[in-house]
């Protein structure tokens, strides 16, 4: 659980404020991570997150947000109200054989779904599975996939990020779906010359492309129609999230928080802060908040630049928690990178952390988590 957070204050008004991933990008990152075996996870009206904590479900609308969002101080923590798996079907029969041609133009054949392996950086194809009503035939998961349901079955990957061939064989899957964001590549070729059938997806996360990722899941198993359900209520639900949040934030553009996505793991020295085309930059985006990486022309995942931080100047600093952790806190943070201490958001202690396997998953909790990171920028005191 994350240490408590202290309480929430106010900058001076009188500051002066100024007026989405690729296949490359990814394996950037899996180098990264891999190095470091970790993973990318004021009202009535609460209930419990998954840590323990407590998260205020009041509406967005009915939340005491301030005035000048960048006015803000202090640390806090993303979590989702709830987490639980909701599948659009119960067991559905898959339409078989299922015949498509995946993200990389290789044309596969699915005859049997019968046992499941969905894996990638993020944790998003095993939710989908799941929530197309598929979660029984999974056997296994990558590291990023701990939701409910899942996080018991075996893990086939190793050091953090790396596809472990041995454990996927034991497994005996019949269909795997993957991207290129795990690696190594020869491992998932090594699977198609045992004669499983895999199926590689888009490995872009962003706002703009949840629906086609569930309808590639969906297709590749045989089940169309519990894909098209799926798609559009994730569709309708980020939607109704986004239009929520835009009634919140500051008409002008001037008075909403400029935010900039870092990616940490202090044990292995690795800094890197996400910028245009990283993801990252989607989330902000949606939750009405100025995306100063892409602003500078920082593009992609790239190690931190202190000039480039500094020039960024932004008031909120977007965090995974673990990452947050292996640098010793927001104190931590601001020892080992100097640079972040001469930025507003590192002079007013204002890190904004979620868990490494929610917060960039872009999957059917997308609403969810566009709700929890908007309450931690906008009305930490929502998240007790």
């Amino acid at each position: 659980m994350p240490a408590p957070q202290p309480p929430v204050r106010r900058r001076p008004a009188s500051r002066q404020r100024g007026p989405r991933v690729v296949a490359s990008l990814a394996a950037l990152l899996v180098t990264a991570l891999a190095v470091t075996g970790c993973s990318l996870a004021g009202a009535s009206g609460t209930s419990g997150s998954d840590d323990g904590g407590v998260v205020d479900t009041t509406p967005l609308s009915k939340l005491d947000v301030v005035a000048h969002p960048r006015d803000l101080t202090g640390p806090s923590t993303a979590r989702l109200a709830k987490n639980a798996v909701d599948p659009v079907a119960k067991d559905p029969k898959a339409t078989l054989p299922a015949t498509v041609t995946d993200a990389q133009g290789t044309k596969v054949t699915v005859t049997d779904t019968s046992r499941i392996l969905a894996l990638d950086l993020y944790g998003s194809t095993s939710r989908i599975v799941y929530d197309l009503g598929l979660g029984d035939r999974v056997v296994g998961r990558d590291v990023s996939s701990a939701f409910d349901g899942i996080k018991d079955k075996p893990l086939v990957t190793q050091n953090g990020h790396d596809l472990n061939a041995e454990a996927i064989l034991e497994l005996a899957p019949t269909v795997i779906i993957t991207d290129t964001s795990l690696g190594p590549w020869d491992v998932v070729l090594q699977m198609r010359d045992a004669g499983i059938p895999v199926v590689v997806v888009d490995s872009k996360r962003n706002l703009d492309n949840v629906g086609t990722l569930v309808h590639e899941v969906a297709d590749a198993l045989g089940v169309p129609e519990q894909g098209d359900a799926l798609a559009e209520r994730t569709d309708n639900e980020i939607k109704a999230k986004t239009a929520e949040i835009a009634a919140i934030v500051p008409k002008d553009v001037a008075e909403r928080p400029r935010i900039v996505f870092l990616y940490v793991r202090g044990q292995a020295g690795i800094y890197y802060m996400f910028g245009k085309g990283s993801g990252a930059d989607s989330l902000i985006d949606s939750i009405g908040g100025v995306d100063v990486a892409s602003q500078i022309g920082w593009k992609g995942m790239k190690p931190i630049n202190d000039e480039g931080l500094v020039k960024a100047a932004p008031d909120v600093i977007l965090m995974m928690t673990k990452g947050l952790e292996s640098v010793g806190g927001v104190d931590g943070l601001l020892e080992k990178l100097p640079a972040v201490a001469q930025t507003p958001a590192g002079k007013h202690h204002r890190i904004v952390d979620m868990d490494d396997t929610e917060i960039l998953s872009f999957g059917p909790e997308t609403a969810n988590v566009l709700d929890a990171v908007t309450r931690a920028v906008y009305a930490p005191g929502s998240a007790k």
